[in-house]
């Protein structure tokens, strides 16, 4: 078991910024400069080119070519279906020790690697990304294969709301109220064998609409995880097809993802277009590309430190107060059961 990174040193190939940095929120905003380059590329220009464009061409001209969403709730696809929102609450899954994290924040507070891998401010990036139509493919060990139309899919499911906290490996935390159906909902139209030990999920890969593909070589996108079956069939695992009482706007994941709450918030991909069934434990994107510090497994656990930081308290992103981490996230009662090997005292990092 192991985990990964926090919140300033987030994944692999990001600098920590020196400290005479100034704090990005008194920066221009990022896509302001990405739009800029964008349409650089889009003409051919190189820095002569740019030059014998004259100062005639300025900043807000050059940005202006492109469509950029106003805000981050306005990435919310216009052809989402909207059939049960808002969801009744499930008052069998609230946080009350916290209030839920506001919604602007945790929709322009996220990772999403497809879109952009060195910060979280992804969203003005997704304009080109259309979550809609989109089907899933059920392969591997079912009775038989198929391909499901996701809109069909969340119209034909009763959607309910839970309020779930979030724990970001990078040892971030937010809460959100999440609308979709139980993940066993889902299993059980796939159908899968008997015989099945494990699911794996792949995400959506579209180079054109997600700029972060052939910008970042160095991943091997599409983006996979797994998960043992009987963490799939528990109660917590969630299908999530919207957040605060809407369908989700496109960078928390849209059309759907998955919410695991006991669980670093890398275990839950998004736009899922695959799910395969298998007999033996499948591999998962960043425990292949880092293996001491990923973990299979992957649940918040603060007795398990990352190899280059404690993971004994987090950072609740709204008021930057540090509070204790709770083993499983908080969540013990639903999954403690499932592991009995879990290190409940400390210990020291993953070994290799």
């Amino acid at each position: 078991m192991n985990f990964s990174l926090r919140k300033d040193a987030a994944m692999p190939h990001i600098i920590l910024p020196p400290a005479w940095q100034s704090d990005e929120r008194n920066a221009a905003p990022e896509y302001v400069y990405r739009n800029r380059r964008a349409f650089i590329r889009t003409l051919g220009l190189g820095t002569v080119g740019v030059t014998a464009l004259g100062a005639a061409m300025c900043e807000s001209e050059a940005t202006a070519a492109f469509d950029t969403p106003d805000g981050p709730l306005d990435t919310i696809p216009p052809n989402a279906p909207r059939d049960g929102y808002p969801a009744t609450r499930n008052a069998a899954f609230e946080v009350p020790e916290r209030a839920t994290t506001d919604r602007v924040l945790a929709s322009s507070y996220n990772n999403f690697y497809e879109f952009d891998g060195a910060s979280k401010d992804v969203w003005p990036l997704t304009e080109p990304y259309e979550p809609f139509p989109m089907t899933i493919d059920v392969r591997g060990l079912v009775e038989s294969r198929q391909t499901i139309d996701v809109a069909s899919l969340i119209r034909s499911m009763d959607l309910e709301e839970r309020i779930y906290r979030f724990r970001c490996v990078e040892a971030w935390a937010i809460t959100v109220p999440w609308t979709g159906f139980p993940l066993g909902k889902l299993i059980e139209r796939c159908k899968p064998l008997s015989s099945a030990t494990h699911v794996r999920f792949v995400s959506v890969s579209r180079p054109k609409q997600m700029q972060g593909i052939d910008s970042q070589p160095w991943y091997p996108f599409p983006y996979y995880e797994g998960l043992r079956m009987d963490e799939a069939l528990n109660e917590l695992a969630f299908v999530a097809t919207g957040m605060y009482g809407e369908p989700l706007p496109k960078q928390n994941g849209a059309p759907l993802r998955l919410a695991l709450p006991w669980k670093y918030g890398y275990k839950g991909p998004k736009a899922i277009v695959r799910i395969e069934f298998t007999n033996r434990q499948p591999g998962t994107f960043w425990n292949d590309l880092q293996p001491d510090e990923y973990g299979f497994l992957s649940n918040v656990n603060p007795n398990i430190p990352h190899p280059r930081w404690s993971q004994a308290t987090e950072e609740l992103v709204e008021t930057g107060q540090r509070v204790d981490t709770k083993l499983y996230n908080g969540y013990g009662e639903w999954v403690a059961d499932l592991y009995p090997d879990e290190p409940r005292e400390p210990r020291g990092p993953m070994a290799r």
